[in-house]
């Protein structure tokens, strides 16, 4: 099936064993020092195992200041080598190769992260995110960067790394070099295309003057910045023509810039599967060396038709790796059915990052390869979990995996909770994969699954299991407004589901994520849609990626919207509405009430007076979301001895 996917392929004259590449993503796994820690290198470890060609590693800082995470890699000192060379001999215990990924992150920086110094950029324009002004860099602080960019590779092939790919991409320092979105310079380095990627040519003369001409050197850039002033695939072609006569031994071509206007970088799930393949392709056409492409490409068969199709030469799979880092063995031995796909929610891989270390939604064992042990008990034990939604069914799976007897039961005649709703919203049909994946498990697994059963204290006390684990989530939250018991009156959930059959106009109670999205699904069926919410931001719990992806479908499909907001009465054929500018009526026959939920813990007295051992997790215990659900499902199923 997969004969292209698992050929090998050089560059320059390392070989590598297939065109699987796990593309550098900020883990922010090492040492606060640059150096390696046991859990970066696990977390690589687990992608050798798992079959990889090649991994090519986060962004290695060049010098003490170039970093945009605290905890993100660095090779620009001789002490540094050591603790990296633990790495490159512990994947090298696999077929796998390793390139790192070396860098400056220019603009796209703040004093927090890198040492306590103005970021700097070849022009004085703030990154939309880090929103400060950095500061123009003057020609021999350039000189000094293009020696940094040389040392460090030098250094990386001292560390035993098969390779470097030099990161001009994605708005980062060389990519603000190569770009007249952010370098408005008038000297050697700014100006015409060849001014602008002057910095490129040096460092790559350097890179080779301290390596040889036999240690393979990449650059990763963005075709298309996706952004007002950026580059564009034209610019690009060019590049790559100059790229291959300077000696650089395979492009690269990734996508964008920092900002949540840019669907480049992290694809969130509202850009379309394999979107910059055509940019790989136009490269190929005009150079010789090896071309990657990249860019929500998850199932090794789209993978394979790529490499068919003769439009890239390698494919680049970074949060598919992250959310099964197996994928590859997989592939290889037909179990397609077993690969848990990412679902690009941006969830832990991004919103994970805002708040300490990278994250897996579909996979809670990230970042924890290390220290996981998946052996079986020595003694299973019975265990009863109340709550087929994503909590539940990774309790199950993960107990189950241990080797415990595991009764999953569900008062509804489905799995999956509010996580099967949510899959309903454009663009976002791709959760519905996970929970696909892990029912699939349980089923392996033999987890004994019951649907249209509630868990009650009697059921308890007649199954007198060793553990319960309480997982049903939470309940749609009803306020006591003047009319919401009227029958015009639907919760989100039902709606998406189809249970209830809605009228042409269309009041959304509530404009967070829930809201929001179930607003575009009824605008995209042509309803007349009008969402009100009390706050004066929508979708305040998204990430601006996903937000300007969601805004933009309730633009096209011309949702009203009301913030500052506040529903005080539900009429038979309208909303009574009062803001800033007083009271007044939207007219609707249908009103969905999104307003959030509260935890269904009813269970939780009744079963502790019956029983000893009770454990509670996620939306039952309190509010959160999937993420959080998962990671504390894995855990306690795994922790149950």
């Amino acid at each position: 099936m997969f004969t292209k996917l698992f050929s090998p392929i050089k560059i320059n004259e390392c070989e590598i064993p297939n065109r699987l590449a796990v593309t550098a993503m900020v883990a922010n796994y090492c040492n606060d020092d640059g150096t390696a820690s046991d859990r970066y290198i696990a977390y690589h470890e687990a992608k050798a195992k798992g079959g990889w060609g090649l991994i090519i590693t986060e962004d290695y800082a060049i010098n003490d200041h170039a970093m945009n995470f605290t905890n993100a890699a660095g090779l620009w000192e001789d002490s540094q080598i050591e603790s990296h060379k633990r790495l490159t001999d512990t994947i090298h215990q696999y077929e796998s190769k390793i390139f790192a990924q070396i860098f400056h992150a220019g603009r796209q920086s703040n004093p927090f992260v890198n040492g306590g110094m103005q970021p700097v950029a070849p022009s004085a324009i703030p990154c939309p995110w880090h929103k400060q002004i950095p500061r123009e860099l003057t020609i021999s602080e350039i000189e000094k960067f293009v020696d940094e960019f040389g040392d460090t590779a030098l250094r990386a092939k001292k560390a035993g790394f098969d390779g470097v790919e030099i990161h001009a991409g994605h708005g980062y320092l060389l990519a603000e070099f190569l770009s007249h979105y952010v370098n408005k310079r008038t000297d050697k380095y700014g100006g015409p295309l060849d001014n602008r990627a002057r910095i490129i040519k040096e460092i790559i003369e350097n890179i080779r003057s301290k390596v040889g001409s036999d240690f393979p050197v990449t650059i990763r850039y963005s075709a298309d910045e996706a952004v007002q002033g950026g580059r564009t695939i034209a610019e690009t072609r060019v590049l790559a023509r100059l790229f291959e006569e300077w000696g650089f031994d395979a492009l690269h071509i990734s996508s964008g810039v920092y900002g949540d206007h840019n669907k480049g970088i992290i694809s969130p799930m509202y850009v379309d599967q394999a979107w910059t393949v055509d940019y790989a392709a136009e490269i190929k056409k005009i150079v010789k060396i090896p071309v990657f492409t990249v860019n929500r490409i998850n199932d090794p068969r789209m993978a394979e038709d790529i490499l068919e199709m003769g439009k890239a030469d390698i494919i680049g799979m970074g949060r598919g790796s992250l959310a099964d880092p197996d994928l590859p063995n997989k592939a290889k031995f037909g179990k397609l059915d077993s690969i848990r796909y990412c679902i690009s929610c941006l969830q832990g891989c991004m919103g994970g990052l805002a708040t300490g270390s990278v994250k897996c939604l579909v996979n809670p064992s990230l970042g924890r390869e290390g220290e996981i042990d998946y052996s079986l008990v020595e003694k299973p034990k019975s265990v009863l979990i109340a709550g087929g939604g994503p909590g539940g069914l990774q309790a199950a799976l993960s107990a189950s995996s241990k080797g415990h007897k595991v009764s999953l039961y569900e008062k509804r005649p489905y799995l999956g909770g509010q996580f099967k709703s949510a899959a309903y919203p454009p663009c976002k049909g791709d959760l519905s994969n996970f929970t696909t994946w892990i029912i699939n498990q349980l089923y392996e697994l033999g987890v004994d699954i019951h649907l249209n059963t509630e868990v009650t204290k009697e059921l308890v006390v007649e199954k007198n299991p060793d553990v319960v684990i309480i997982a049903t989530g939470g309940s749609s939250l009803i306020p006591p407004i003047k009319g919401i018991d009227k029958p015009n009156v639907f919760t989100a959930e039902d709606v998406l589901l189809g249970k209830v059959a809605t009228g042409d106009k269309i009041v959304v109670a509530g404009g967070g994520e829930v809201g929001s999205e179930t607003a575009a699904h009824l605008g995209m069926q042509q309803r007349e849609v009008s969402l009100v919410e009390m706050t004066p931001i929508l979708c305040k719990e998204l990430n601006g990626v996903n937000k300007y992806g969601l805004m933009k479908i309730l633009d096209e499909y011309e949702v009203k919207r009301y913030t500052e907001t506040k529903v005080i009465e539900i009429l038979d054929n309208g909303v009574m509405v009062e803001n800033g500018q007083g009271k007044f009526t939207i007219p609707a026959e249908t009103i969905v009430l999104a307003l959030g939920y509260k935890p269904d813990n009813s269970l939780i007295d009744e079963l502790e007076s019956v029983h000893k051992n009770v454990i509670t997790i996620g939306g039952a215990l309190k509010t959160s979301n999937a993420l959080v659900a998962i990671e504390e499902g894995f855990e306690v199923g795994m922790s149950i001895k």
